[in-house]
């Protein structure tokens, strides 16, 4: 147990701060090392290792016995030589352990390149979501965190990692748009944060039409979260989310089949509250407010129809061209107030389109933006970090795509090229004053277990974000 961490931390849960003779080694190891590890067990550990045949391949692990037949350690294999280009880090290889591990405490006994990197994949690895289990299931393993880790941006992580992922592993019917809002007051009350919603048919009033026009079909009402908190003086850095927590489609229904993961349509949301979070539990230098788009894409009597055209916060009509393609309607009046404040950056999530997995598969997160300075350091943070993304181009050729015979644009393109180039250029005609615009178009969810989480939600470049805005800004 770390004794620095909230109450109900996942981190908790999977860390201890503590080191005692009864944790069990961890031995990372790559192929030519294998024999000088060896040499410094029993020879009858070193007669048990190579009589499994067990070489050091990476992603391999295999457990030590004590003399008295209980787990001394446990080998992880790393694999020959520098990591493959856009495989995970070696040290990242830590997160497979935990799911096959018995309860206990571990501790690395061999050096690692990035301790810190280590430490969060054991966390991110050991993440489950049993909330509609009905056995809790085993204690998880715990991990010594390694002198070397930066225990608090650990921790922090963890518990901001896991509990984006629980909002999207969260089925529908106990994930609506009230239920984000409590997310948002939760993470505010923790850090002193202000909170305003706007819901219902205020949203009308207070001039956010397009957030209302997609709510409005479902009987839980849409809104509008606002969360402020940081120095007032400091850089301000403003993170919009998508926050459909589910999407029929609209009128243009989608089929089943496209309805079955329909629970992450609010992981642009669950993002943003998962990167928000890291930023105040680790005091950012930096003024942030987070802006939620929260709505159920629903279908009723007075459901948004095709070829409707709805005026935008910013003044700028819509033809609605195509009921599913709503989350870009709801994130253009929330874009239009981040905007009317000029931030030093602006970042929107958002599981946008569905071209996005066709251009770089489940992965990968692609994002679009205007800066320069802040792509250079995104992208070599999130290689450090092993968490991917991929810079696309907000290309003007395709802009006049957007054009409308009866309204200031289209929320589609005909003939479905680009569809995720589309969307950015969308988005980016709603942000005029802002110095920087990033817009990621994220998945959500992880399609397989890997090191660094089983399968299910995903706060796709949340990490690699954190760590950029902390080179950028640093901390208080």
């Amino acid at each position: 147990m770390i004794a620095s961490t909230p109450e109900g931390s996942r981190a908790a849960e999977l860390f201890t701060d503590r080191a005692t003779a009864a944790a069990r080694a961890i031995w990372p190891v790559r192929p030519a090392d294998l024999e000088g590890l060896l040499a410094t067990l029993t020879p009858a550990q070193a007669s048990w290792v190579r009589g499994h045949g067990f070489k050091a391949a990476a992603r391999r692990h295999l457990a030590i016995p004590a003399a008295d037949g209980s787990i001394a350690g446990v080998l992880l294999g790393l694999g020959d030589g520098p990591d493959r280009p856009g495989a995970e880090p070696a040290s990242a290889l830590l997160g497979l352990l935990p799911p096959v591990l018995p309860p206990g405490d571990y501790a690395i006994a061999t050096a690692l390149d990035d301790p810190g990197l280590a430490a969060v994949a054991w966390g991110l690895g050991g993440y489950r979501f049993r909330r509609y289990k009905s056995a809790n299931g085993e204690p998880l393993p715990r991990l010594v965190l390694p002198p070397a880790a930066d225990a608090a941006l650990v921790c922090a992580t963890v518990d901001a990692v896991s509990f984006g992922r629980d909002l999207i592993n969260t089925p529908s019917n106990d994930m609506g748009p009230a239920e984000l809002e409590a997310a948002a007051r939760s993470i505010a009350g923790r850090h002193g944060a202000a909170v305003t919603v706007i819901t219902g048919d205020e949203l009308i009033a207070q001039n956010f039409p397009l957030i209302h026009a997609v709510g409005r079909a479902s009987p839980r009402a849409p809104r509008l979260i606002d969360m402020v908190a940081g120095p007032p003086d400091a850089p301000k850095v403003t993170i919009v989310g998508k926050g459909i927590c589910f999407d029929t489609g609209g009128l243009d229904i989608k089929p089943a089949n496209a309805m079955l993961l329909m629970k992450k349509d609010m992981g642009g949301a669950a993002a943003g509250l998962a990167l928000a979070q890291m930023v105040l539990a680790t005091r950012l230098r930096v003024r942030l407010r987070l802006l939620i788009a929260a709505a159920e894409n629903s279908i009723s009597g007075n459901a948004f129809r095709p070829g409707d055209v709805i005026a935008s916060r910013s003044g700028k009509t819509v033809e609605i061209g195509n009921t599913d393609a709503e989350g870009r309607l709801v994130l253009s009046d929330a874009l239009s107030l981040a905007d009317e404040e000029r931030p030093e950056l602006i970042l929107s999530f958002a599981t946008l389109t569905g071209a996005a997995r066709v251009a770089v598969g489940p992965e990968i997160a692609p994002y679009y933006t205007d800066g320069e300075e802040f792509a250079g350091t995104l992208d070599r943070a999130a290689i450090e970090v092993a968490d991917p993304v991929w810079r696309m181009p907000l290309a003007p050729a395709y802009e006049s795509w957007l054009d409308s015979p009866v309204a200031d644009l289209n929320n589609v393109a005909e003939g479905g090229f680009a569809g995720s180039v589309v969307a950015a250029l969308f988005l980016k005609r709603f942000v005029r004053n802002a110095r920087t615009f990033a817009h990621f178009d994220i998945y959500g969810w992880r399609s397989a277990a890997k090191a660094l989480g089983p399968k299910g939600g995903e706060t796709n470049a949340v990490r690699a974000v954190y760590a950029t805005l902390h080179r950028m800004y640093g901390r208080t």
